[in-house]
């Protein structure tokens, strides 16, 4: 288990750029134990991240699972550029350049003690999150590390591995996950108030989390809604009122049902799985795999930070609210039905933005950038399926990210100006990191 005073102690290596890393961690000899698949590892701990979570508090806190995800992988990013810079790095000083192998040393070499390096700094980074998964998560690594055997180049791997971890953790030890903000819901039309089945707002302090891509939260702050008395207001508030209602009689198809269903689980869990699948078919080296998934649920991460800097600063309520209440609205237009159900139960949390919009289109930028173009046709499972609809195949990225967000508006959680401008927001995160982080060092 790592002991706080362990972090302490290596504090300073975290200064150090990746070259003085390299130094530290350059045996004579290493075998590539991961034989040719050494980027599995970047996919067996994101997987195992999840389960961790899970163990933890059943995955009911997407906001901090986003979190824990983001520090993982960047660590692991990290960890593997320490041992051969290739990629700018988040936590860990970047060299300015690749550095070329020792005389003598094979690139195989590196790569086996990358992978090493990456495995101890998920697991560290996660066990300093999650201490009481201790020994599930010396399981994982036991599981993961058992073809690499012993001797100075696991050694030296794991080294680097604890170094990219405890540089991390520092530079997010003062985040701001941890403070405490108290909320109170409105009164007036249109402002927020609590949805059926829940007496507080989630997380309303996330707003001033710090971000890990953006320059802050507010970089990209959507639009405001539209007025209560305008026509677009007028049209989303039907169209959401007909298409997104529990009655049977609503005005939705049945394909459209099914994937209200299938996209109903928490955003980070299910672009990690969207992840998952098209890695297990497209080859990557370790390195590229790392950045893959570390820009991923980096840009998700920020669209949770960003989504509620946006959400909060509106404050604007929810479907299930404004049908209800449509008589105080101003708008003759809209009909109240104070019986008004959605077809799924709302989060407790403002309407816009739709941060669920915003992760898909986040994770699409994200993908894209990592897999080489959007147009990568893929299958995928989801646990919030329907009985005998449990997959969903998409020819692009971008087409699983507009369905995703349609999604919100047929379940009845979302107008749909809330979904556009989650969309909108998600694309300017993820382009913003695909252009300024995590950059090829040539």
């Amino acid at each position: 288990m790592i002991r706080p005073d362990r972090f302490a102690r290596i504090a300073l290596l975290t200064a150090l750029p990746a070259a003085a890393l390299l130094a530290c961690a350059t045996p004579a000899q290493a075998a590539r134990w991961c034989g040719d698949r050494c980027d599995q590892v970047v996919i067996d701990w994101n997987a195992a991240a999840h389960q961790v979570i899970t163990a933890a508090d059943g995955y009911t806190d997407p906001m901090a699972a986003s979190r824990a995800l983001a520090m993982m992988h960047l660590a692991m990013h990290d960890a593997v550029n320490a041992v051969q810079p290739r990629y700018d790095t988040y936590a860990v000083k970047s060299a300015t350049a690749a550095s070329p192998a020792p005389k003598g040393r094979r690139p195989a070499d590196d790569e086996g003690t990358a992978a090493v390096a990456a495995v101890e700094a998920a697991h560290d980074v996660l066990l300093a999150l999650y201490p009481k998964q201790a020994a599930m998560l010396q399981s994982l690594r036991g599981a993961t590390l058992h073809d690499a055997g012993s001797g100075a180049a696991v050694t030296q791997g794991r080294q680097v591995g604890t170094q990219a971890a405890a540089a991390v953790m520092n530079r997010r030890s003062n985040d701001g996950s941890q403070a405490k903000e108290s909320y109170a819901p409105g009164t007036r039309a249109g402002e927020y108030r609590y949805t059926p089945g829940f007496d507080f707002l989630a997380a309303p302090h996330w707003r001033q989390v710090k971000t890990f891509a953006l320059t802050a939260a507010s970089q990209f702050r959507v639009a405001p809604p539209p007025k209560l008395d305008s026509a677009e207001y007028t049209a989303a508030f039907e169209e959401v009122r007909l298409s997104g209602s529990q009655q049977p009689n609503a005005r939705r198809s049945a394909d459209e049902t099914q994937y209200a269903a299938f996209w109903y689980e928490f955003s980070d869990a299910g672009w990690n799985r969207i992840a998952r699948t098209v890695a297990r078919e497209r080859e990557q080296n370790l390195w590229d795999r790392a950045r893959t998934f570390a820009l991923l649920n980096a840009v998700m991460a920020d669209a949770y930070i960003a989504g509620w800097d946006s959400k909060m600063h509106y404050n604007f309520w929810r479907p299930v609210t404004a049908i209800r209440l449509a008589a105080s609205d101003g708008n003759a237009a809209t009909q109240p039905d104070a019986g008004w159900t959605p077809l799924l139960p709302t989060p407790p949390v403002q309407d816009h933005p739709s941060t669920h919009s915003a992760l898909g289109a986040a994770a699409a930028e994200a993908l894209a950038e990592g897999f080489g173009r959007d147009r990568i046709g893929f299958e995928f499972a989801s646990p919030t399926a329907l009985p005998g609809h449990a997959t969903r195949s998409f020819a692009s990225f971008s087409d699983a990210a507009k369905e995703n967000a349609d999604s919100r508006v047929k379940a009845g959680l979302h107008f749909r100006f809330a979904t556009v401008q989650g969309l909108r927001l998600g694309e300017q995160i993820g382009r913003f990191a695909v252009q300024n982080f995590l950059r090829p060092l040539h």
